[in-house]
């Protein structure tokens, strides 16, 4: 990742390197709402926004991922898929005697540098513009024992010629299916994945270049969060806020399903956090006909600002409410 390709996640979700995991949470909500493509139809630039605040989200939110992130900056994921956080292993508390990285293009140069002046310092002669591919290929300088420097980019998911790529997909694009351009061509994924799911792909590996050999494609998945929908085992969730009226009445509402707006009818007295099961209206079952189910959870959301006549109708309902649902707890005195 060359330097100027560096995103600063903090920056992109308008926090700071103190921010807690809840206001994190938090302020990716928000924005995932205001740059969702389904409330900024056509809108490209939101599109493009909505996917930086996930891609943002999906690193911050994690602990191991954060903590990597705030330690090695624009090279967090190359120590984040080596043992010990490097290539070559070792610790991750590695002093590397102030290095500024951002002084480096991208990670080959930062190597390059780093073992040229090994070289040098052991009175090796050895000459520091040495490509750092060499080592990644044992290519014609013959040192084919450094390759578990490549570790980080090509992670063996099989065979030494097999090659691993993690691929990043929107609910949207997981739910319906979609094709992504890797480095080998495009790809077809299936709908229905999920985060963890692999697709092999048959021959689109590394090339052994003595045997002709080639190994396979292993295409790693990853479902990004998203602002409204979450799983809950197999099935999907979502959280429908209602007003006190309905919850005492019942009613008829509009609830977003993966497909489109749904009419749901709930009944008198529902209670906040009980949920309503959609069967069927949830995530696809691959290779399958069906679908698990939608959950509906219901949060009961009172108005901040009333007008004159609603607060007259709640200090109507206030002076005439037989029902007490605390009258009970004088019982609960030890």
């Amino acid at each position: 990742m060359a330097a100027t390709d560096f995103k600063d996640y903090y920056a992109i979700l308008g926090l700071n390197k103190t921010a807690t995991s809840d206001e994190i949470k938090k302020t990716f909500r928000k924005l995932a709402r205001k740059y969702h493509p389904d409330m900024n139809p056509g809108n490209k630039e939101a599109e493009a926004r909505f996917k930086e605040v996930n891609e943002a989200y999906e690193v911050l939110s994690d602990p191991e991922k954060r903590k990597k992130y705030d330690q090695y900056g624009q090279y967090w994921k190359q120590a984040a898929t080596t043992p010990g956080g490097w290539p070559g292993g070792g610790s991750t508390n590695v002093d590397f005697g102030g290095v500024d990285f951002s002084e480096y293009g991208s990670f080959d140069e930062f190597i390059n540098a780093l073992l040229g002046r090994a070289g040098n310092s052991a009175g090796s002669g050895r000459n520091a513009k040495w490509n750092y591919s060499n080592y990644r290929t044992g290519g014609p300088t013959g040192f084919g024992g450094f390759e578990d420097f490549a570790g980080y980019e090509n992670r063996s998911a099989g065979s030494s010629l097999d090659t691993e790529v993690l691929v990043s997909l929107t609910l949207g694009e997981a739910f319906r299916g979609t094709s992504k351009r890797v480095a080998t061509g495009e790809v077809s994924i299936p709908a229905g994945v999920k985060t963890g799911s692999k697709i092999r792909v048959k021959g689109k590996g590394q090339v052994d270049p003595y045997t002709k050999q080639q190994g396979d494609l292993y295409l790693k998945l990853e479902v990004l969060p998203h602002a409204f929908f979450q799983f809950e085992g197999e099935n999907l969730v979502c959280e429908v806020p209602i007003t006190p009226d309905e919850a005492v009445l019942g009613a008829s509402i509009e609830v977003p399903a993966p497909e489109g707006m749904i009419t749901v009818k709930f009944p008198a007295g529902i209670r906040s956090g009980q949920s309503l099961r959609l069967r069927g209206k949830g995530w696809p079952k691959p290779k399958k006909n069906e679908r698990t189910d939608l959950l509906v959870k219901i949060a009961i959301v009172p108005p901040k600002e009333l007008t004159t006549v609603e607060r007259e109708s709640y200090e109507k309902i206030k002076a005439n409410r037989t029902f007490n649902p605390r009258s009970n707890l004088n019982q609960m005195l030890l």
